[in-house]
């Protein structure tokens, strides 16, 4: 599209479908004038955070079942940094609310680690990053998730060097959670590296 062209643009849309979340058909307006239709799976904005302790250089993480992947190939369980949708208005309070949830982890300080879209060909979803240190003072729950939403989230706590190998072996299978472990060892790479011996 040149500068000069008219951008696309929304004329209407349907729902299609409301349940967890919202289907609609949208009418797109290209810059030429043809009209077309697109899919959209709505939900609004999430949050994920990957909680990591700068001093034991391991990350709190979750692995839980996803239909998703399940239905995909059969995946049992997917290794995943805690995260959620957005109930409140500020990401940092959701957050903070989703570790504690999911880990049982009080976050005194959280790291902005960008706010991307998850999947801009189909969803609205557009999700805030967070990286945030932690001790193991801070665990105050027992985490799992919330057994009303039928959660089973089982905690897992992985040393920084073994998700740093998942990485390079392209076994991080959820995207948020590579984005997020990538993020880290760019902005820490002395968490990464080999303690030394003496």
């Amino acid at each position: 599209m040149s500068r000069d062209e008219t951008p696309p643009r929304i004329l209407g849309a349907r729902t299609v479908y409301e349940g967890w979340a919202r289907y609609l058909v949208a009418e797109v307006q290209l810059p030429d004038g043809t009209r077309i239709g697109r899919e959209v799976e709505d939900h609004g904005p999430a949050v994920a955070v990957l909680p990591y302790d700068p001093e034991r250089r391991v990350a709190m993480l979750v692995r839980q079942f996803r239909t998703p992947p399940c239905f995909v190939d059969g995946t049992a369980s997917v290794l995943e940094a805690p995260a959620g949708l957005r109930d409140e208005d500020d990401p940092e309070t959701c957050a903070r609310r989703e570790a504690f949830e999911e880990v049982g982890l009080r976050l005194p300080v959280l790291e902005p680690a960008g706010r991307v879209w998850s999947l801009p060909g189909l969803s609205t979803e557009r999700m805030d990053l967070f990286l945030a240190p932690y001790r193991a003072a801070d665990r105050e729950g027992a985490g799992g998730g919330l057994a009303e939403e039928h959660e089973s989230v089982e905690v897992v706590e992985v040393a920084l060097a073994d998700l740093a190998a998942l990485a390079e072996r392209g076994e991080l299978a959820d995207m948020k959670t590579l984005c997020l472990v990538q993020t880290l060892r760019l902005r820490h790479p002395e968490l990464f590296a080999e303690p030394s011996r003496r």
